[in-house]
């Protein structure tokens, strides 16, 4: 009967010596993780005290760039209405000046004209037998119509 009593004994002993050295070796373990624990708990208070102020940073900071691009946009939009004004006022300043060149050319042809015909010679008389009309025959009707009737041709095509 010693015998299994000698064994139980011995196995209980090999047991609880197997646990003394498992609990020696994780000391060290438990030890380390309690100070990851301290770790991440003040990781968390800090995110917890920093995280808001700077989320509320980050939107402010995008309103901000929503009302900078509103104006930019607004900004765009006026310059494009002004860049319009200035074209209508070019086109509206190049019209005029070839108005006044038109009117300028007509001037200086006018002018020229003038010039001529107060500079020319007068001719001393005009011969009468130059102001007759010549002799024609008169067209009858038929020959009348006919010739009205072709002009009308001519001018439609």
């Amino acid at each position: 009967m010693i015998h299994p009593l000698f064994w139980l004994g011995l196995s209980i002993l090999l047991v609880a010596a197997s646990l003394t050295a498992v609990l020696v070796a994780a000391i060290p373990a438990v030890q380390e993780l309690a100070r990851a624990a301290r770790s991440a708990e003040k990781f968390f208070d800090t995110l917890s005290r920093e995280l808001p102020p700077t989320l509320k940073a980050i939107r402010n900071t995008s309103l901000e760039i929503t009302d900078l691009t509103d104006d930019v946009s607004e900004g765009v939009k006026s310059a494009g209405q002004v860049v319009k004004q200035v074209d209508q006022s070019l086109n509206s300043a190049k019209k005029q000046a070839q108005n006044i060149q038109v009117s300028t050319r007509s001037l200086v042809v006018g002018v020229k004209a003038a010039w001529k015909t107060f500079t020319r010679q007068k001719p001393a008389r005009r011969n009468p037998e130059r102001l007759s009309i010549p002799d024609k025959p008169e067209l009858t009707l038929p020959e009348r119509e006919l010739l009205s009737s072709e002009n009308r041709r001519i001018v439609d095509r």
